[in-house]
């Protein structure tokens, strides 16, 4: 069954605000942190950075709530038997003759981008890292412990004024390259589902989207602009075009309270949920003034597309590992997306490979790397302007491939007229096994990233893989996809159930509490929510919800 989801008219960008007062003019709320005072807070969150915040609260919290809502009456639509589809009522919009403006030169060469957390040592190896771009990434590879996010937003700020510096527990320093020599930089908020749960506005939590973004923009966006640099954004995680006019709009305030020129902040929107994939259109043209591109964030995508669906039995995905972007719904996206893109005069940017570098077996690292360069050559063939790496060792690798194949900045001439998309084709089911192994590494996965996310590490190398908040979240909503359909078999015609949990579970905490894993003094306690999350009559929108109600 099928079924066009009612959607609100199709609504323009705001571009005038028509606010009664200047966006600071109004008394601000009260702002309330509720966390122990960090070194450098109270610089970072000063009397005029907190009415900013204040200010972004007052004025777009409502409409947060309301798109988390229409995210809400849309999953149940879903859950009760519609299946994600194109807008009709935005038919003249993917059908319409326009484009987006266009792209600052910092960012017309995005071949290499190398993402990751933003404590002081990764800041600066990322942006020393000879990557073209760094997604400074507050989201998925950051757990947002108070400390981290305050630690996170200093490292920022002082590598934006080039003062950043870090020494380690065995001397080594760490220092910035001169500022012509970085990678530009780029900071992804956290997404709209989520709360700061230690900032108050008025007594209410403050989205953490918000939050992020707002408190770099303060600190940072005029030096950015002065350097031609920006400031620039990830957006993540948006699912309709509705978000992407939400970000539109706070956005363009946040340019007027500081006294930037309008379209001066730049983003690219993560294409990493399924209802986004059937919008990615209107996504670009409600952001079509600022927009750089659009980004196959394939892991979240894969995830999304578990959730999205879960109510659907016959959309039950194989085990992780048989889940590649040569499966016909992910080719399809990721082809999509470049033909999409391309057409509105927007980069088409690359996903992640999970691989790094293999120390101590050359074999096993030499097959990693064949993985990694066969992903890129996929992607650079399809007509991607750039891709992404988590490991500064992976960077020659990529930019080989994309040298060889993409001798200009971008390949935004390369239409793929060819490419036609359905909805059947973003939806086809890939179709493979689930094996023991299979069934337990995502036991283990879970268990080992909960426990470091719990401990205040969000980015975790488990078996030569990065798995970071997206890759874990795949691992636990296929455990309870698996689970809650009741007639899910092993490949050996096993039937996965609550026993087989508890069988991969037991002996999982001694083994693991004897060798030296992130966050092992947590495993008992992730072994607990695990088992709860897997279990549970519907799945958890986010592991990182009941998670982070436990994080100082």
């Amino acid at each position: 069954m099928s079924a066009v989801l009612d959607q609100p008219p199709v609504q323009p960008p705001v571009k005038d605000l028509q606010a009664a007062e200047p966006p600071l003019a109004q008394a601000p709320l009260a702002v309330e942190v509720t966390a122990p005072v960090q070194e450098g807070q109270d610089a970072l969150l000063s009397g005029p950075a907190s009415a900013f915040l204040a200010a972004l609260h007052a004025r777009f919290e409502a409409r947060r709530q309301a798109v988390l809502a229409a995210r809400t009456a849309r999953q149940a639509r879903f859950d009760s038997g519609d299946l994600p589809d194109f807008r009709e009522d935005t038919r003249a919009i993917r059908e319409g003759d326009w484009r987006v403006a266009d792209i600052p030169a910092a960012l017309r060469d995005r071949r290499v981008e190398i993402t990751g957390p933003v404590d002081p040592k990764m800041v600066i190896n990322a942006l020393n890292s000879g990557a073209q771009c760094y997604m400074a990434d507050f989201e998925d590879s950051t757990s947002p412990t108070w400390a981290n996010l305050v630690a996170g937003q200093r490292a920022l700020r002082d590598a934006v004024a080039g003062t950043l510096a870090f020494t380690s527990d065995t001397g080594k320093a760490y220092v910035l390259k001169p500022f012509p020599e970085q990678a530009v930089l780029i900071v992804r908020p956290r997404g709209w589902h989520l709360d700061e749960n230690h900032v108050l506005v008025g007594g209410e939590r403050m989205s953490a989207s918000l939050f992020d973004l707002g408190l770099f923009a303060f600190h940072n966006a005029r030096t950015l602009m002065q350097r031609d640099r920006g400031p620039y954004f990830y957006l993540p995680k948006l699912q309709s075009m509705e978000e992407a006019i939400l970000w539109e709009e706070v956005l363009s305030w946040i340019e007027d309270a500081l006294g930037l020129p309008c379209g001066q902040a730049k983003a690219t929107v993560l294409i990493e949920t399924l209802p986004a994939a059937f919008e990615m259109d209107e996504i670009l043209h409600a952001l079509r003034g600022r927009i750089a591109g659009l980004n196959c964030g394939r892991w979240d995508y894969i995830f999304s597309y578990i959730k999205t669906l879960r109510a659907h039995r016959e959309y039950v995905l194989p085990e992780r590992s048989q889940v590649g972007m040569a499966q016909p719904f992910l080719k399809a996206y990721s082809e999509s997306l470049v033909r999409t893109c391309h057409r509105r005069g927007a980069h088409a940017m690359g996903g992640m490979a999970a691989q790094i570098p293999i120390a101590g077996d050359a074999d096993a690292n030499a097959a990693a790397m064949a993985r990694v360069r066969d992903d890129k050559l996929r992607e650079v063939r399809a007509g991607h302007d750039g891709t992404w790496v988590a490991h500064p060792a992976l960077i020659p690798l990529a930019r080989e491939v994309f040298d060889a194949h993409m001798p200009g900045s971008h390949q935004q001439h390369v239409a793929r007229d060819d490419v036609e998309v359905s909805r059947d084709d973003l939806l086809a089911p890939p179709r493979g096994t689930v094996t023991h192994k299979g069934f337990s590494g995502n036991v283990e996965v879970c268990v080992r990233y909960l426990a470091a996310w719990l401990d205040g590490n969000g980015c975790v190398p488990i078996h030569w893989l990065m798995e970071d908040a997206a890759t874990a979240e795949i691992a636990r909503a296929q455990l309870w996809q698996w689970l809650h359909h009741g007639d899910v078999q092993l490949d050996d015609g096993t039937t996965i159930d609550a026993t087989l949990l508890q069988a991969s579970l037991l002996g999982l905490s001694a083994r693991l509490a004897a060798e030296d894993v992130p966050g092992r003094g947590r495993i008992d306690e992730a072994i607990a929510m695990l088992e709860t999350l897997a279990c549970a009559g519907s799945l958890a929108d986010f592991l990182t919800l009941p998670a982070y109600e436990r994080l100082d």
